[in-house]
């Protein structure tokens, strides 16, 4: 009996893959409906968010650049042990 059960479904895998495909779509999609929670926080739109980190930056003291501050010797940075003081 399963030789002929298999040899049916190997001859028409195009015409039962669809239907399981389907089924174990529907059965996932539920059963992620279930477990999973749908709320989602509210969050400013990114257009938003980028216009007002525009205005803070305009509203600083230009001159006043952090990235652009010297702090240190850049050619002292990863000195190995043997010339180092």
């Amino acid at each position: 009996m399963w030789p002929i059960i298999l040899q049916f479904l190997r001859s028409n895998v195009a015409y039962v893959t669809l239907p399981v495909a389907a089924v174990v779509g529907i059965v996932g999609y539920n059963l992620e409906s279930l477990l999973s929670d749908r709320y989602t926080p509210y969050n400013k739109p990114v257009q938003d968010q980028r216009f007002e980190r525009i205005q803070d930056d305009l509203l600083k003291d230009p001159t006043n650049v952090e990235k652009l501050k010297y702090k240190e010797n850049v050619l002292g940075k990863n000195v190995p042990p043997s010339l180092q003081k």
